[in-house]
């Protein structure tokens, strides 16, 4: 009877591995994003471009805010230098925020640290204008791995990439040399983003453990097909559009593949409601702050609805 139960068990045992290990293959051929925070059961609240309502974009002071109104994600636009430098800025131009003149691939490090990227906004938004916002310099994607470290959470945007050729490998390298890779290629704190599904599809290629989310820029009212979806799903975890041209079919349709939504840029209280109740599992905002009352708002008028038994 003994011999019985030990045969049966270490069958049980067997079986038991083979399934684990059938699961972990399965998982990696699909890349592997379970360790990332955006399985987390939480609606992100992503700083745009740090808490660009309050502070000139793109710079520390402004990553620095986010962070303090409780922001989870601090949002980087990648552009890169003439000299193969990678730098957080939106516009492939230096002009709408800095004084400087010209394009980001035309310029040195060098060059575009001599640039003062807080003076406009003290001028174009008396209101907020600090002293301390004068002079400010564009950062590069190390200066904010280095201030913020790997406590915090990077949502990373390579921009117009068809302009920088090696910009995915860059990124990858300082992602690596910054440790916010583990020795398998996972990570717990990064989202990399893109409108170029081709940029997507080669930082898949050469990591497909990262988690990606697929941009989309609409003119018209969004649409999306369930082909489209499942092709998404291949090689990204989730979806960002333009909040201003989707509606709640559009979301479910999303939700439904099991895809994450989260659309830009969500500023008035009213569509960080709307975005919630039609089941957004988290947005960019300038204002994170607000979202996080917004928030609370919802997470208190959710708990009032329900049912006990």
């Amino acid at each position: 009877m003994k011999t019985n139960l030990k045969k049966f068990g270490f069958c049980m045992m067997s079986a038991a591995f083979i399934l684990q290990a059938t699961s972990m293959g399965a998982s990696a051929a699909n890349g592997s994003y379970s360790n990332s925070s955006i399985h987390e059961k939480k609606i992100v609240n992503v700083a745009h471009r740090g808490a660009s309502g309050y502070a000139p974009e793109h710079t520390i002071p402004a990553y620095q805010m986010g962070e303090q109104m409780k922001g989870d994600y601090i949002e980087i636009d990648l552009q890169m230098t003439k000299d193969g430098r990678l730098v957080a800025m939106h516009d492939e131009k230096v002009d709408r925020t800095t004084n400087g003149t010209g394009l980001v691939k035309d310029l040195t490090l060098a060059e575009i640290k001599k640039l003062d990227a807080g003076t406009w906004f003290n001028e174009k938004y008396p209101q907020l204008a600090k002293e301390g916002y004068e002079g400010l310099k564009v950062p590069t994607l190390e200066e904010v791995f280095k201030k913020f470290g790997k406590k915090a959470n990077y949502y990373i945007e390579t921009k117009s990439p068809d302009v920088y050729p090696g910009l995915e490998e860059e990124l990858l390298q300082v992602l690596e040399e910054y440790k916010m890779m583990d020795s398998k290629g996972r990570t717990k704190n990064v989202l990399i983003q893109s409108f170029s599904k081709e940029s997507l599809m080669k930082v898949h290629d050469l990591n497909p453990r990262l988690p990606l989310v697929q941009l989309f820029s609409y003119k018209n009212q969004a649409t999306i097909s369930d082909e489209e979806l499942e092709s998404i799903k291949e090689y990204a975890v989730g979806v960002g559009p333009n909040f201003s041209k989707v509606d709640g079919q559009y979301v479910k349709m999303v939700r439904n593949h099991d895809l994450q939504f989260h659309p830009y840029t969500v500023n008035e209280r009213a569509d960080m409601k709307k975005a919630l109740e039609w089941g957004a599992t988290g947005l960019f905002t300038n204002y994170p702050d607000v979202f996080n009352e917004v928030l609370r708002e919802y997470k208190h008028k959710d708990n009032g609805n329900k049912v006990t038994k």
